[in-house]
């Protein structure tokens, strides 16, 4: 993703956080921040994210707003929560994996992606169908990716959504996610096929 981004001419940087020591507000405040301090208030900033990537942006955009906030394409996001974080939430393997930012992803009282209100920015969300595990598909109602169903990837003032038909692990390695990554971040909109 990041290879075909720079190719199309946009400035990549991959941006990574401490997810399995933090919890979901201050990674949002201690990743983002530097990001749109160096951009300045007249540079567009877009963003592409997988899974807790998107609540961060989110997070991040309802307590500051910033105005360099460009366009944003979240891939796999459990927007409305995860029914598999609720049923993992006490498992230690989990708590290990995703630490304090995992524990907010749930679809109860403690759900961070639940307390936000609907979006003020131009997103397009990316879905997938696919499963790698069938396991975890079967404590995720409906169609999902193992992880996070479609249901629970929208939110509430998205531009556009799709819905593909690829794992939530791989969802950003797929060609035709890329494509529309990329049709979006340039028109805010995903090509219908």
């Amino acid at each position: 993703m990041a290879h075909r981004l720079h190719e199309a001419g946009f400035v990549v940087e991959n941006l990574s956080y401490a997810s399995t020591s933090r919890g979901i507000e201050d990674l949002a405040r201690e990743t983002l921040e530097p990001v749109f301090v160096a951009a300045g208030a007249t540079q567009r900033v877009h963003f592409v994210t997988h899974s807790l990537g998107g609540i961060l942006v989110r997070v991040y955009a309802a307590a500051r707003r910033p105005p360099a906030l460009g366009r944003v394409v979240m891939l796999a996001p459990p927007n409305e929560g995860s029914e598999l974080a609720d049923a993992l939430a006490s498992n230690v393997l989990y708590r290990a994996a995703t630490g304090p930012a995992g524990q907010q992803l749930g679809t109860g009282s403690n759900s961070v992606p639940l307390r936000l209100g609907p979006v003020d920015f131009e997103l397009g969300v990316i879905a997938g169908n696919r499963t790698l595990n069938p396991l975890f598909s079967r404590i995720v109602p409906g169609v999902d990716d193992g992880k996070v169903s479609v249901e629970r990837a929208r939110v509430e003032g998205m531009k556009d959504f799709l819905v593909v038909p690829c794992s939530h692990t791989w969802i950003m390695t797929d060609r035709a996610v890329i494509a529309q990554t990329l049709r979006f971040l340039r028109e805010g909109r995903f090509a219908k096929e």
